[in-house]
């Protein structure tokens, strides 16, 4: 199966199946010299693992990431970084109805199309599961990319099926099981988990991720643009319908006055165009907002057929996130993160000699978050 490499001078190469072993992932073009430690990833793997509240599914996985290769003494090596993730809680016969019928929203038509095999133990290469190697990942990324640059990377629930959040402060995210930046509305926010999962039912969300104290040149024209490698990743993260960088598709509704960022001595006094200009970066705060769709594993039956393309009706049981939005913030962190490192190390390798004898204006515009 091809597509498991994902990025240029950083690639990580994700490994595994949902109810597998082991998952896992080879990070290969981590400069050396890097202190990295169990303890450096460890933390955001704990904010992306399932069953931490009622709220998301109650597989209990701990997602205790080992090291396996690239660190001596404490340090990268500058050789292939292999991490690999235990399962623990697989319960396999929850899918055996589902070995030659297909569910509705999922990749098991597709896949069975494709390769003419398919694992249909929790979704096998499709399960959301996968994400969290790369969380691992993008731990080396976000860790890298904080001692070079002082880059922070951090994502935060917008909106949870009909319920738009308004922005209140980056912390509050760190105190809910929803990344809410907003603890005023989480108990509204239990209560629609809470009706939606007696219903059997499921649903979306839009999670947005910003990136501050991002070096200015980030990217290339064309087809290596760092929003379009963004967008790449964002859309390889399961679930995703939809990317936004900066005002997205709100910026049909603006006028070119408005729209374009106005540079002053100063710096920006706007940020529209999300941090990028050109498929380079600006300085200023990369800002991408993503939808995700509703969960297709649901108990309400639904209409589908079987290999032989008969009528059937698939009712989907077992331990599934009501919104896989829940739980996708780290991931998306850990995918602009491992997107940012690997163009810092394009831009070092190609242009870390270009110098200008005016240095870059103020990076970010004053905003409200």
């Amino acid at each position: 199966m091809a597509g498991s490499t994902f990025g240029h001078l950083l690639r990580v190469t994700n490994f595994g199946e949902s109810h597998g072993p082991a998952i896992g992932c080879v990070i290969d073009g981590c400069p050396p010299g890097l202190a990295l430690a169990v303890e450096d990833l460890q933390p955001d793997l704990d904010r992306r693992k399932p069953g931490t509240s009622r709220h998301v599914t109650q597989r209990r996985e701990s997602d205790r990431v080992e090291i396996l290769s690239g660190v001596f003494e404490g340090r990268t090596t500058g050789t292939p970084i292999a991490l690999l993730i235990r399962n623990e809680d697989q319960r396999s016969s929850d899918y055996e109805n589902l070995l030659d019928t297909f569910r509705p929203g999922h990749a098991d038509y597709t896949y069975w199309r494709k390769y003419g095999a398919r694992d249909p133990r929790g979704g096998g290469r499709s399960s959301a599961r996968l994400t969290a190697p790369m969380v691992a990942a993008g731990a080396v990324a976000k860790k890298w990319l904080r001692e070079r640059y002082g880059t922070r990377v951090r994502g935060c629930l917008q909106q949870l099926g009909e319920i738009e959040i308004a922005f209140v402060a980056w912390e509050h995210a760190e105190r809910n099981p929803f990344f809410a930046p907003n603890e005023a509305i989480v108990p509204r926010l239990e209560d629609y988990m809470d009706a939606l999962r007696r219903q059997g039912d499921s649903c979306g969300a839009r999670l947005r991720v910003t990136a501050t104290d991002v070096p200015v040149g980030l990217g290339a024209p064309l087809y290596d643009k760092l929003d379009a490698d963004i967008a790449y990743a964002m859309m390889g993260i399961n679930a995703v319908k939809g990317v936004e960088i900066g005002a997205g598709f709100g910026a049909v509704a603006q006028k070119g006055s408005e729209h374009g960022d106005e540079l002053t001595p100063d710096g920006f006094l706007s940020n529209h165009a999300g941090g990028v200009l050109g498929g380079i970066s600006t300085g200023q705060d990369i800002e991408v907002s993503i939808a995700i769709k509703p969960t297709s594993s649901i108990r309400l039956p639904r209409r589908s057929i079987d290999r032989n393309n008969r009528p059937v009706t698939v009712e989907t049981h077992g331990r599934h996130d009501p919104c896989v939005g829940i739980r996708a913030t780290p991931i998306a962190e850990a995918m602009l993160a491992l997107v940012l490192m690997d163009h810092a190390l394009l831009q070092r390798a190609q242009n870390g000699d270009v110098e200008l004898p005016v240095p870059p204006i103020a990076a970010r515009a004053p905003k409200d978050a």
